[in-house]
């Protein structure tokens, strides 16, 4: 079984930083590409960020230029950096990966439990 743990959210003022953590644990697994989302109350969840395990990252338009996504393979672990932040950020922001579990089992999808963020204008 593969446990994704999001840590780093929390209540930042406009313009702030924060810095995302979300690292996977568990036995006999690799993790192909890990993204994050956000859901804002009242809206559906949406994608943030991703990055493919050879360091390829994509952004939602909203966040090009303030968010950077990056990972560390030896660790499992991914990060999101969010600078410049706004109000309309704010979000629960969840971790997601595609971890291949081998051959019998293939690729499954995990979520992490999700993170609070909070940017006060």
């Amino acid at each position: 079984q593969v446990q994704l743990v999001e840590s780093g959210g929390g209540l930042v003022q406009a313009g702030g930083s924060l810095r995302l953590s979300c690292a996977a644990s568990g036995s006999s697994f690799s993790i192909n590409t890990m993204y994050w989302y956000h859901q804002a109350p009242g809206k559906e969840r949406e994608l943030v960020a991703s990055i493919t395990v050879g360091g390829r990252a994509n952004y939602a338009d909203s966040v090009k230029g303030r968010f950077t996504i990056s990972r560390e393979n030896a660790k499992n672990t991914v990060f999101l950096q969010m600078n410049s932040l706004k109000p309309e950020d704010t979000a629960v922001y969840y971790c997601n990966a595609d971890i291949w579990l081998g051959p019998k089992m293939g690729v499954k999808n995990y979520w992490g439990q999700g993170t609070q963020v909070t940017v006060s204008s």
